[in-house]
């Protein structure tokens, strides 16, 4: 019989290793991260890991999960007072913060099993439908507040915060030091959002 001291046990280090893939994709992106990288860093043996997640595509899967819920609750906790069109910009100011500090995970869109792994892993579908929504709603309200385009669909918009999110560029102006991190994330908003804003 598993105990309840030994359930407690497993959650823990189940969130060690989402803990660990979380870093390491953001550090080195999906293709480079290894489960040997993830388990040496863990500080467990691969077989062990594999009890917890299956494969790499699994594990990437549920990092993301953690993330997109992680994004859901950050939603959440903005204040109420704050225009759509503000808790936009703070939402993206937010993971623009995230990935310039390597917390946000690099997944290709090139990799078929791993597009074919999170097509069918329904924790992830949910989770990522559920953020969808949110932020779908927020777009259809700053445009109902006059602040975004209307002319630009709401599914675009927000397929366009999550590229920006995936920025390369922000490494590249984060590695030639001319700009402060803080300089870099409100260029890239101001960017993005005079792009998307009402003529």
């Amino acid at each position: 019989m598993v105990t309840p001291y030994r359930v407690k046990q497993l959650q823990m280090r189940e969130e060690a290793i989402l803990d660990a893939a979380h870093v390491l994709l953001g550090k080195y992106g999906y293709d480079a991260m290894t489960m040997d990288d993830v388990a040496a860093e863990v500080g467990i043996a691969k077989a062990s890991l594999y009890k917890h997640f299956e494969s790499k595509e699994k594990l990437a899967a549920s990092t993301m999960v953690r993330l997109f819920d992680r994004t859901v609750d950050q939603l959440a906790a903005l204040p109420s007072n704050l225009s759509a069109y503000e808790k936009l910009r703070k939402m993206l100011e937010w993971a623009l913060r995230e990935r310039l500090r390597g917390g946000i995970p690099h997944l290709p869109s090139t990799s078929t099993s791993l597009e074919q792994s999170l097509m069918t892993d329904e924790p992830y579908l949910a989770s990522l439908l559920s953020l969808n929504a949110a932020l779908s709603l927020l777009v259809d309200a700053a445009k109902n507040e006059g602040n975004l385009s209307r002319a630009l669909p709401t599914d675009y918009i927000v397929t366009a915060i999550y590229a920006r999110t995936c920025d390369p560029t922000l490494e590249y102006m984060q590695r030639g030091k001319n700009y402060r991190d803080e300089e870099i994330v409100t260029h890239m908003l101001d960017a993005f959002f005079m792009g998307v804003s009402k003529a």
